[in-house]
């Protein structure tokens, strides 16, 4: 019962204080709505606890006989982050263009692999809630169903955050200084990880 409740609160608190993730599904509840959004959302969802899944099979192994392959995944992390931070600064309008489309469920699976904050999250929850000599799957398994139950409603705390910030937003003005700070701080959300690098 400690250890689930060590678990609670650790998921609790990297889910619900802002990263890429909950920036961009704001920023998107926002743009989109909570309709066009919630594909995005639950990829994030299922996404996340999937890839802690796998470091539990034996991608964390994988990355540490090949150490380039970790370098490889978190420097495309970085600049795709960088890349969506100027795609949701330039956004001008609430659902601008039809070029621009809230992400896919797919997208939002895949851009767990490449989130500098999810690596920290998934290797952090797993180096602290599971044990040399234990059963890591099911281990693995306890952690990433606590992100599911409990990772998920934070996750919709930020879309309806974005959501409600709709109403307020409604002059162009507002909403483009808007997605232009959404914008910095998901670009500033890599600076830790350049901190690491350059170290």
């Amino acid at each position: 019962m400690e250890i689930l409740l060590s678990i609670a609160l650790f998921v609790f608190s990297t889910s619900i204080t802002p990263g890429p993730n909950n920036l961009m599904i704001m920023s998107s509840g926002l743009n989109y709505g909570v309709e066009r959004s919630l594909p995005h959302m639950l990829g994030i969802c299922i996404g996340f606890p999937a890839m802690i899944m796998a470091i539990g099979f034996g991608m964390g192994t994988l990355f540490q006989q090949f150490p380039f392959l970790h370098e490889v995944v978190r420097w495309a992390g970085i600049t795709y982050l960088l890349y969506l931070a100027w795609k949701i600064a330039s956004t001008r309008d609430v659902g601008a263009t039809p070029q621009q489309k809230p992400f896919s469920f797919l997208q939002a699976v895949a851009f767990q692999w490449v989130n500098p904050k999810g690596w920290i999250m998934a290797v952090g929850a797993l180096a602290a809630f599971t044990t040399p000599n234990g059963e890591i799957l099911l281990e693995a398994g306890r952690i990433a169903l606590a992100f599911i139950l409990i990772g998920g409603p934070c996750i919709g705390i930020w879309l309806m955050f974005g959501v409600g910030l709709k109403r307020i937003l409604t002059e162009p003005k507002h909403l483009r200084a808007f997605n232009m700070t959404m914008g910095l701080l998901l670009a500033a959300s890599v600076i830790p990880m350049l901190t690491t690098e350059f170290s």
